[in-house]
């Protein structure tokens, strides 16, 4: 893997934004921070192809001939980022080779939950499986929120959605949220890595300056919350992410080459209620006669987590 520059926080945040102001985006909305700061993370002077699966991403940043990326920017279909970004990526190499480019390129493609952990996840699979150099960068909303807050397999258990409302039938979703970072680690791919919006974004820069720069393929997970489906005031984005980490719901992780490595394990572990406390979404799971389902989330957060910690001794 490709040695890292050494981390410059001022130096990356004067860097010019790749993703231009004046997009649809909504206020306080994870996804657009999640793909400026992961662009920042490309060096100056490199070039990058942008992609995006459908999704609040696209149609907020996208209206033909109009866009808000600075870069060459592909928009595809819901099912098919990871194709036709592998796609773009050998024709690159190909004109390469015979002499047709001379320019450096970085590739890198952005998806939902809903276009990466459920519509898009055989395009994924197939690319990371080929081991094509790009990165596939999912900002993790935990539902379809672009077609009305929907539940997707990235949606945490017992959360209240338009297709899992809580009410006097149901407790909201009952499955449990797909684990994607370590099916995209089966792969045995160089890199993976799962960050969010913590402190000065050193963890979020580190992991993505990595991946754009290890050769092969790499993913990114990162947890981007969404003010609507979650229901939160726009400037508390920060707090909830890092209450994400703290109560180890959301760990910060790598696997690099195999290897298990965790990023960051909280000083003093905080109960998971006080991240499920500050979204409208688990509203339910406070009333008194619910309070089961708060200790069995909390047992499920338990188990993954002593599960990652295993993998990571190992």
């Amino acid at each position: 893997m490709e040695q890292t520059t050494t981390f410059n926080f001022r130096e990356i945040q004067e860097r010019p934004d790749r993703l231009a102001p004046g997009h649809r985006m909504c206020a306080g909305c994870g996804g657009t921070i999640a793909v400026r700061n992961v662009l920042k993370a490309i060096h100056p002077g490199d070039r990058a192809v942008v992609g995006n699966a459908t999704g609040c991403l696209e149609v907020s940043t996208f209206m033909y001939p109009y866009t808000a990326y600075e870069d060459s920017y592909i928009h595809n279909a819901f099912e098919n980022a990871g194709a036709t970004m592998s796609g773009v990526q050998t024709a690159y190499k190909a004109l390469k080779k015979k002499g047709k480019i001379q320019e450096e390129y970085k590739f890198i493609t952005f998806g939902g939950d809903g276009g990466t952990y459920d519509i898009g996840l055989q395009s994924l699979s197939g690319a990371m499986e080929r081991g094509h150099d790009m990165v596939y960068v999912c900002y993790d909303n935990g539902a379809y929120m672009n077609t009305g807050i929907q539940r997707s397999s990235a949606t945490p258990m017992y959360a209240d959605t338009t297709t899992t409302p809580a009410g006097r039938e149901s407790v909201g979703k009952p499955q449990t949220r797909k684990d994607l970072a370590a099916v995209i680690a089966a792969h045995n791919i160089p890199y993976v890595a799962q960050t969010t919006f913590i402190g000065n974004m050193k963890d979020l820069y580190v992991k993505a300056e990595r991946a754009i720069y290890t050769p092969g393929a790499a993913f990114l997970n990162i947890m981007a919350p969404c003010p609507r489906g979650w229901r939160y005031d726009a400037p508390d984005i920060i707090e909830i992410c890092k209450l994400g980490v703290e109560t180890c719901y959301w760990p910060l992780f790598e696997v690099i080459d195999g290897k298990w490595r965790l990023s960051y394990e909280p000083r003093k572990k905080l109960p998971l209620e006080d991240f499920l406390c500050k979204q409208g979404r688990f509203k339910h799971l406070f009333k008194p006669e619910n309070e089961y389902l708060i200790e069995a989330f909390q047992e499920e957060v338990d188990r993954r987590w002593e599960e990652l910690k295993k993998r990571c001794e190992e």
